[in-house]
C-alpha cells in the first residue's frame, strides 16, 4: 500500500503548524519530519510536541529526516532520541560524506561498520534505519547503493529512492526494481534538467514508475521540491500526487 506525504524540509520557512495545516488541506496521508529544523536532534521536547500535533490533525509521522553521516563520527544518540519521540518508524540517514568513485576501501568500511551498528541500535528501539540516495554518498546510484546495502547486510537497514538524473533518461523503473527488497520510502518531484516543474506534467511518468513497485508493503511517496517552493503550487501537486498513488494501488 502506498501512502502519501510531504518533507516538511520542503518548507523550512513554514512553521510546523504551518506545515501541518498544509498538508492536512492538501489531503495528504503524513509528513517526515526534517531535523535540521523543525526537529532538531535531541531536542526530545520539540519531538514530543510536533508527534502530538500531526497526530491530533489525523496525520501520520512518515519518518525522521535526519542528517547523520554514516562513518564520520557523529553521535548517533540523539537522532535517535528524536526519532524516538517523534514516533518516527524510520529513520532516514546519509551514507558518509563522499561519492561513491572518490571513496577507497577504507571507508567503505568505515561505513559499513557504523552501518551495522547504527542499525541493531535503531532495531532496538523498533525503528528503521534507511540510506537517503543521494550524490556525494556512497548511495549516489544502484551500483553502490546495492553494494553497500549487501555489504552491511542487516535486516534493520533500508533505502530511500529519488530521481538523480533527468526523467528522461527512462532508467528509473530498473532501479526502483532493483532496490524493492531494501526500499522504504521515495521522495517525489518533477525537476527535468535542473528546473522544476509542476508534477503534473511528470503525471505519465511517475504512473510508470510507481507501477514498478510490488504491491503488499507500506511506503510513503512524499513531495518534495516544490517549484518556486510555493504553498500553492504544493496544493496542486498534491491533487496530481494523490491521482497518481490511487491508480498505483488499485493496479
Amino acid at each position: 500500500m502506498l501512502y502519501t506525504g510531504l518533507l516538511s524540509v520542503t518548507f523550512r520557512k513554514l512553521s510546523a503548524e504551518q506545515i501541518v495545516s498544509l498538508v492536512v488541506e492538501a489531503g495528504l496521508d503524513g509528513i517526515e519530519w526534517g531535523g535540521d529544523i523543525h526537529v532538531p536532534p535531541g531536542d526530545v521536547e520539540t519531538a514530543k510536541a510536533v508527534r502530538v500535533m500531526t497526530e491530533q490533525a489525523g496525520l501520520k509521522v512518515a519518518a525522521y529526516g535526519s542528517y547523520y553521516r554514516v562513518g564520520t563520527g557523529q553521535s548517533f544518540e540523539d537522532v535517535l532520541s528524536s526519532a524516538s519521540a517523534l514516533g518516527a518508524p524510520v529513520i532516514r540517514v546519509w551514507a558518509g560524506n563522499k561519492g561513491s568513485a572518490a571513496a577507497d576501501e577504507a571507508w567503505w568500511d568505515a561505513v559499513v561498520e557504523d552501518t551495522r551498528a547504527i542499525g541493531e541500535r535503531a532495531a532496538q528501539a523498533g525503528i528503521r534505519i534507511a540510506f537517503e540516495f543521494h550524490q556525494n554518498t556512497l548511495t549516489d546510484e544502484l551500483d553502490a547503493t546495492l553494494r553497500l546495502l549487501k555489504a552491511a547486510d542487516h535486516p534493520n537497514v533500508y533505502s530511500y529512492w529519488q530521481a538523480l538524473r533527468p526523467f528522461e533518461s527512462g532508467a528509473y523503473a530498473g532501479e526502483l526494481e532493483a532496490l524493492t527488497p531494501w526500499l522504504t520510502n521515495v521522495h517525489v518531484y518533477y525537476i527535468s534538467y535542473g528546473t522544476r516543474h509542476s508534477l503534473e506534467e511528470g503525471e505519465s511518468v511517475w504512473d510508470r514508475y510507481l507501477a514498478a513497485l510490488p504491491s503488499g508493503e507500506d511506503r510513503y511517496v512524499m513531495l518534495e521540491f516544490v517549484k518556486d517552493d510555493a504553498p500553492e503550487q504544493f496544493l496542486q501537486d498534491a491533487a496530481t500526487l494523490k491521482r497518481i498513488v490511487k491508480r498505483a494501488n488499485e493496479a
